[in-house]
């Protein structure tokens, strides 16, 4: 049988404004290893997910040992997977602003450093 997190596991990963529970981190580079395959949302990244686990693109993982890891696709779950899919592209999207800041200066690193 597989193993479901507990309330108290989904409290300690809670986001910094404590609303809505983080995945774990497995999970989050599972939707993020889907969301580039395609650059679908919701709810086509749903349908991609299922496909990419059918086929064990992502590490060998099936659908059973991403439940193992707390991703499961029932339906009686799919609103705390489309919870967690969309706080993971939201971060992605976070993390693409910092970057941007950041990117001139690197980029200008790189170049440098080809010339060199």
């Amino acid at each position: 049988m597989t193993q479901r997190s507990s309330v108290s596991d989904a409290a300690e990963r809670s986001g910094p404004s404590g609303a809505q529970p983080l995945p774990p981190p497995d999970v989050v580079a599972f939707i993020r290893y889907c969301h580039h395959r395609r650059g679908a949302t919701w709810p086509e990244l749903y349908d991609e997910m299922c496909a990419v686990a059918a086929r064990r693109e992502f590490n060998g993982w099936d659908h059973a040992q991403l439940a193992a890891r707390g991703l499961t696709f029932s339906l009686l779950e799919m609103p705390r997977l489309a919870n967690w899919s969309r706080a993971v592209l939201a971060g992605m999207a976070e993390q693409r602003e910092t970057d941007g800041h950041r990117g001139a200066t690197t980029a200008r690193l790189e170049a440098r450093a080809a010339l060199a």
